[in-house]
């Protein structure tokens, strides 16, 4: 695909960046301040489930500049939500299951938007401590019996 065109790397974040959405909505209550939208963190951390790879800094910034041009998404504060554009492109894709999302966006993207271009810097320490957070995250936590339970009646 050509550079002007959306590459598969866009749909990827886009993908994530839904599916983080989406899944993050049942830890937010409905009294909470907290603003809606995900974190950098939660966008990698999809990410890696998707394609089993964390993207690279630059792989994100670029994606997220040209989403954020064609108005699919916002990030401010670091919270990066889905525009109403970009609730419509999803909700509209052809269902596809899963293992076919990024593919599926990367067509919707192609035939109905042009990917733009926005001025949003993904700093390197940034990018590094979201990773640093998702691996600390990914970490097992060690099972412990409750004390003084030996299972026995």
């Amino acid at each position: 695909m050509g550079e002007s065109g959306w590459r598969w790397t866009d749909a990827w974040i886009f993908v994530s960046l839904v599916i983080a959405n989406g899944a993050g909505r049942h830890r937010r209550s409905a009294s909470t301040r907290r603003p809606e939208g995900v974190r950098l963190t939660d966008v990698l951390s999809t990410a890696d489930h998707l394609n089993h790879a964390i993207p690279e800094r630059h792989e994100v910034e670029t994606a997220v500049r040209r989403l954020v041009g064609a108005g699919l998404v916002s990030v401010t504060d670091g919270w990066f939500r889905l525009t109403p554009d970009g609730e419509q492109l999803w909700r509209s894709r052809p269902s596809a299951g899963l293992a076919t999302a990024v593919d599926t966006v990367q067509g919707v993207l192609s035939r109905r938007h042009a990917p733009g271009s926005a001025e949003w810097t993904l700093p390197e320490d940034e990018h590094a401590a979201a990773v640093q957070e998702y691996a600390v995250r990914s970490i097992p936590a060690p099972r412990r019996s409750p004390e003084g339970h030996s299972g026995r009646p």
